[in-house]
């Protein structure tokens, strides 16, 4: 990966307004799904043991 790379998606995640920047904020919504989809494919089928 090129430096100049590397140094575009930092400033990327960085703003100049208070809190995560965009890269960041996308990441923490794009965790939550992805925990939220996990929990409900891992127990959806909890109940149905016979």
């Amino acid at each position: 990966m090129h430096i100049g790379t590397i140094h575009d998606v930092t400033n990327l995640a960085l703003s100049n307004s208070p809190g995560p920047g965009p890269v960041m904020r996308t990441v923490i919504v794009v965790t939550v799904v992805g925990v939220a989809l996990m929990a409900w494919f891992l127990l959806r089928g909890y109940g149905n043991d016979k």
